[in-house]
């Protein structure tokens, strides 16, 4: 269980996360909505440590993460896999090396240096990438894939961590509807069928409502929404999005929907 109690940031007068409290129970897909400046990427960031809330107390299994400190923050960081719109792997280095990084926080410095990694762990990355129908190209240098490609190395990666929960800032915001499809997808799958806690913020209502059974709204650093995508009725989705009209750049109705539709050879 992740639990939020009364969070709050502030960056000098203006908050950009206030009050937030939320219990969110393992293994869930829960998608965060709203704008920019909305306090969704601050959120993610506090969950794991990247920004220290100003008040308030994360949880995690009721034990308050904000009181840990040096090797035992890092083995949090390890356990809350970020995911972010940059990929940011490294272009020159091959698939399976970017993928190796992940387990980086289990071996020793030098090794890492030396880009030692014993067999089990390549074993595990191979399968990683197979997951994500990525093995193929384990040892293409990731530079050359397509965004699409370089998000789904980075879930990879993240998976390499052993991660508890996944925190993913705005992970399709750079790629087209087919890859954004597909990204989602393997999320979802990674919740599913791991049982690993995933939070995704969003833009895109569709894919929100498409592929988290929990959303969350959030407009000024506050919490607007809580509940199922069926329940998010065009008056709040006019007060998470501060307009009647959300700008979708495609419509995508369902994952059936979707895999019919590319099956046809349209685009989603």
């Amino acid at each position: 269980m992740l639990e939020l109690v009364d969070v709050t940031k502030r960056y000098g007068p203006k908050a950009a996360v206030n009050g937030v409290s939320l219990s969110i129970p393992a293994g869930s897909m829960v998608g965060v909505l709203g704008r920019s400046g909305a306090g969704k990427s601050t959120l993610l960031r506090m969950i794991n440590r990247m920004a220290e809330p100003t008040s308030g107390d994360v949880l995690w299994q009721g034990a308050s993460v904000l009181q840990l400190r040096g090797s035992a923050l890092r083995a949090w960081r390890a356990r809350c896999g970020m995911m972010f719109q940059q990929f940011n792997l490294s272009p020159r280095l091959d698939v399976l090396t970017n993928v190796l990084v992940g387990s980086v926080s289990r071996r020793p410095t030098f090794q890492t240096l030396f880009k030692y990694f014993p067999a089990e762990e390549r074993a595990r990355a191979i399968l990683e990438l197979h997951a994500l129908d990525m093995a193929d190209l384990a040892l293409q240098r990731a530079g050359t894939l397509s965004g699409g490609q370089q998000q789904r190395v980075a879930i990879a990666r993240t998976m390499m961590q052993l991660p508890d929960l996944v925190l993913a800032d705005e992970p399709i915001a750079s790629l087209d509807p087919a890859n954004a499809e597909t990204v989602m997808s393997a999320l979802s799958s990674i919740s599913r069928e791991r049982g690993i806690t995933v939070l995704v913020n969003l833009h895109s209502l569709e894919m929100a409502r498409a592929y988290c059974p929990r959303i969350i709204g959030m407009a000024k650093g506050e919490i607007v929404f809580d509940g199922k995508p069926d329940q998010l009725d065009a008056a709040m989705v006019e007060q998470i999005y501060g307009r009647r009209k959300v700008p979708e750049p495609e419509v995508f109705a369902s994952p059936s929907t979707l895999q019919r539709s590319n099956l046809a050879g349209e685009v989603a």
